[in-house]
């Protein structure tokens, strides 16, 4: 036994050995020589760490005091970013042990970005491993011809004549969170303080359960439950240290914990899945909304699925049911709070949505189209509390972005929330809540209108834009048209990163009855 453990350690010892030696080094610094000789500068990289060290060292230095009226969280949670852009540009190169990142927040270069394709500039390899876990291999990893055929699958799913199918499925899911809301207020005197994350995130899974995957959220609950478990885990796991790929094979509590997560989360999409085939009759098509789900499945046989078929539908369902509600969850979290400081623009909000939807059951594709006000006040969180704040992309091949020849291999980082904050593209006032810069529209709000990316950039624009977007004028429409809302006392402001940018310490609010 004791000769087992030995054997065991020495083989985890080579296999770190073999991975620094010939993984952590000389590939990236083939990198840094070409970017370096083309004039692109950056912090100088240590063997093994690159400069995480320094991250955490100038994370820790400069560390700010969070003011609860900041909407600039960058130097937060990503000073060494600002540090480095002011060092050495709007264009910049660091490593973080096993990787060479290309920062790039240039305008030019950021719209070239958006010219090549996911066979060309893709998803990075990094990401498939380490975001598996939470999304699988479903669409938001892949590339190439195996993107092309995920999106193929999917999209129609998601376009405008499916969208306007869910709304009445949209307006049933605000009905519990609007009961629950008026039960509270009942028994406290009609004003009372509520922590509302929680049950936007509930209304937002039982959208996608409801709208996607034919279900009530009653039955998808157990699986946003066990993925937010997985998210927490999953951003808790430093991902940027030089020896993780090694550590993440290890038998520790955590990563025993979050494989055990990935099985029951396996296990509950296929036995959706089972359900599905099982009740796909005409009498069952023609009283549940599951079309992709029925599209996943049936495209998991086809011949660019890229592994098996039950690889295929539980990493597109993972994909879906993560992405699709906690995005769209946490920019309506942030959507509320921003209402909350800012009561002129509820009061317009309000008086919009209750002429809107005065003596209606279901607002309709009409009705959400006349949501202008609501819609530039959603555009304008989506600018200042984008869900996904870093855009990461990996040269599958030697691309050219703006002057620059970048080599494959290289990972080239777009921070989003640096464009929306770009005083050049916005204006003096781009720290500030002001949704009326939407008024005539995107292309008119920031110049060029490629720095507004919240949904992304290029070819990988987010398919369920059009769904997430309904979604939140129908739940803010409704709650403003029912309650008036202002900040509590006890609410901290401070943007966590956690896949996601969220309210570290949740999001209470004092909601009063009309």
């Amino acid at each position: 036994m004791e000769n087992l453990v030995v054997l065991i350690l020495v083989l985890l010892l080579g296999l770190a050995l073999f991975y620094s030696c010939n993984i952590l080094w000389p590939g990236p610094e083939k990198i840094r020589k070409k970017l370096r000789r083309q004039g692109v500068k950056g912090p100088k990289p240590t063997f093994l760490h690159g400069n995480t060290r320094e991250m955490k060292s100038i994370c820790h230095e400069l560390k700010p005091v969070k003011k609860q009226d900041s909407n600039n969280y960058i130097s937060t949670l990503f000073p060494h970013l600002l540090v480095w852009r002011e060092a050495y540009g709007p264009v910049f190169q660091y490593s973080t042990g096993g990787r060479e990142i290309l920062h790039v927040s240039q305008p030019d270069m950021v719209k070239d970005i958006g010219h090549w394709t996911p066979s060309e500039l893709g998803k990075p390899s990094y990401l498939k491993k380490s975001r598996k876990a939470l999304l699988g291999g479903g669409l938001f990893t892949v590339n190439g011809d195996e993107w092309a055929y995920q999106r193929k699958v999917m999209a129609p799913e998601f376009f405008m004549d499916k969208i306007k199918d869910m709304i009445q499925l949209i307006e049933d899911a605000t009905a519990p969170l609007l009961e629950a809301w008026e039960s509270i207020l009942e028994g406290a005197g009609g004003s009372t303080e509520i922590v509302v994350d929680d049950y936007v995130r509930n209304f937002s899974g039982d959208v996608i359960s409801r709208a996607c995957f034919g279900s009530s959220f009653a039955k998808g609950e157990e699986i946003f439950c066990k993925l937010r478990q997985l998210q927490k885990a999953t951003a808790q796991r430093d991902a940027f240290v030089g020896l993780s790929a090694v550590w993440k094979h290890l038998p520790t509590k955590s990563n025993r914990a979050i494989r055990n997560l990935v099985e029951e989360v396996r296990l509950l999409i296929l036995e959706l899945a089972k359900a599905n085939r099982n009740e796909n009759g005409a009498e069952h098509a023609a009283t549940h909304n599951n079309g992709l789900l029925r599209a996943i499945i049936d495209g998991s046989h086809g011949p660019l699925n890229g592994g098996t078929a039950e690889e295929f539908i539980v990493g597109n369902c993972k994909s879906i049911y993560f992405a699709g509600h906690e995005s769209t969850a946490v920019t309506a979290i942030w959507c509320l709070m921003l209402l909350a400081t800012h009561p002129e623009w509820q009061d317009r909000v309000r008086a919009e949505a209750l002429e809107v939807c005065h003596g209606t059951m279901t607002l309709g594709v009409d009705g959400l189209h006349r949501l202008k006000i609501l819609t530039m006040v959603i555009q304008e969180t989506l600018r200042l509390y984008p869900p996904a704040s870093l855009m990461m992309r990996e040269a599958l091949t030697d691309i050219k972005i703006g002057n620059l020849d970048v080599p494959r291999g290289t990972i080239v980082q777009v921070t989003r929330l640096m464009l929306h904050l770009d005083k050049e593209a916005w204006g003096a006032d781009a720290n500030e809540f002001r949704p009326d810069r939407f008024a005539n529209g995107v292309a008119a709000a920031c110049k060029p209108a490629h720095m507004y990316a919240p949904f992304g950039l290029g070819p990988r624009i987010c398919i369920a834009q059009n769904l997430a977007m309904a979604e939140m004028k129908v739940l803010l429409a409704r709650l403003l048209c029912r309650f008036a809302f202002s900040p509590s006392p006890s609410y901290r402001h401070s943007p966590a990163f956690r896949l996601t940018i969220e309210p570290e310490f949740g999001m209470p609010l004092v909601v009063t009855r009309l």
